[in-house]
C-alpha cells in the first residue's frame, strides 16, 4: 500500500501580488507560515486559485521553488503544472520536480478538447518523465472536458499517478471514483468536503483555507476521526461563505483575494483579465464574513 500524498486539509494558495502586478514573495512566505501554523496539511501552489494561467514560465518555477524552500519539508508542496500543450506540461513538470515539488497537480487540457484516449497519452507523457506523485484534476466547469472513470483506471496503471482532485459536485461520480478508480481522491470544492470525506476521500483542496485555515483543518480532522456530525455542523456555519454567497460570488480567486484584504492581509488584486469586484459586491462579501464570524 502506498502512502497518500497527504491527508486532511490542503490549501489552494493564492499568489500575493504587489501593486505593479509582480509577485510579492515576502508575503507569500508569510502566507505559507500562516497555513502551517493553522494546521494545513499541504500547499497547492500555482493552481487555479494561484493564478498560474497568467504566470510566465520563470514566475511559475520560482513560485514552486520558493514554496518548497519555505515549507522545508514540514508539509508537502503540490505544484500545479497542467497545460493544454503536452510538451510544455512535460517540461514544466520536470522543472517543478527539480525545483523541489513533492507532487504535481495536472489539470485536464482546456480549449483544444481531446478524447479520452488523448487524455491517457497526455497525462502519461508526464508520468513517464517524473518520479514524484501525480494528482489529476477533473474540473469540467473550467476545462470543458470530463475525465471518465475508465480513463482514471487506465492512468492508475502508472505507479506515480496516485490521486484525483475532483471538482464536479456529482456525489455519485465521486463515490465511483473512490470505489473503482484505484486512486486516492480529494475534494476540490469546499461545500463538498464533509460529504466527500464521508465517502472515503483522503482530504480536501480548499479555497476557504486561505481565509480560515484552522477551520478547514478542523473540519477535515473531524472527518478523519469519523466525527461527521460535528464536521457537518461546523461546515454548515460557513456554508454560505464558502459558496456562491461568498468565495464564489465572482470568478475565483477574485473573492478570496478580497476576503483576505478585508482581514488586513494585502495579497493584492488578481491579474487581468480578472479584475476586482465593485464596491457593492465587496460589501456583500464583508456582510457574509461578518455573519460567519470571520470579521
Amino acid at each position: 500500500m502506498r502512502n497518500p500524498i497527504y491527508t486532511g486539509s490542503g490549501v489552494a494558495l493564492v499568489t500575493p501580488m504587489n501593486p505593479d502586478g509582480s509577485i510579492n514573495y515576502p508575503l507569500m512566505g508569510e502566507l505559507i507560515e500562516r497555513q502551517i501554523k493553522g494546521g494545513t496539511s499541504a500547499l497547492i501552489i500555482c493552481g487555479t486559485t494561484g493564478e498560474a494561467s497568467t504566470m510566465n514560465n520563470e514566475e511559475h518555477i520560482e513560485c514552486i521553488r520558493f514554496s518548497a524552500e519555505k515549507a522545508a519539508g514540514r508539509i508537502p508542496v503540490v505544484a500545479g503544472t497542467g497545460s493544454n500543450d503536452t510538451a510544455y506540461m512535460v517540461e514544466l513538470s520536470t522543472e517543478a520536480e527539480k525545483a523541489g515539488a513533492d507532487a504535481l497537480l495536472l489539470v485536464s487540457p482546456y480549449y483544444n478538447k481531446t478524447s479520452q484516449r488523448g487524455l491517457v497519452r497526455h497525462f502519461g507523457a508526464v508520468a513517464e518523465k517524473v518520479r514524484i506523485p501525480i494528482m489529476l484534476y477533473n474540473i469540467v466547469s473550467r476545462t470543458g472536458i470530463k475525465i471518465e472513470l475508465g480513463t482514471f483506471k487506465e492512468l492508475a496503471k502508472y505507479p506515480n499517478v496516485q490521486a484525483v482532485k475532483e471538482s464536479g459536485g456529482d456525489v455519485a461520480y465521486f463515490s465511483a471514483l473512490i470505489r473503482e478508480s484505484g486512486l486516492d481522491v480529494y475534494s476540490g470544492d469546499d461545500y463538498m468536503n464533509v460529504a466527500s470525506m464521508a465517502l472515503g476521500a483522503k482530504g480536501a483542496i480548499s479555497v476557504m483555507a486561505n481565509v480560515v485555515p484552522e477551520v478547514v483543518h478542523k473540519i477535515c480532522s473531524l472527518c478523519l476521526e469519523n466525527n461527521f456530525a460535528e464536521a457537518g455542523q461546523l461546515q454548515q456555519k460557513y456554508s454560505r461563505f464558502m459558496y456562491t454567497d461568498g468565495l464564489f460570488m465572482d470568478v475565483s480567486p477574485i473573492p478570496v483575494k478580497h476576503a483576505m484584504r478585508l482581514l488586513g492581509i494585502n495579497v493584492g488584486s488578481a491579474r487581468l483579465p480578472l479584475c476586482d469586484m465593485d464596491e457593492s459586491a465587496v460589501e456583500r462579501l464583508r456582510a457574509e464574513m461578518a455573519e460567519a464570524g470571520i470579521l
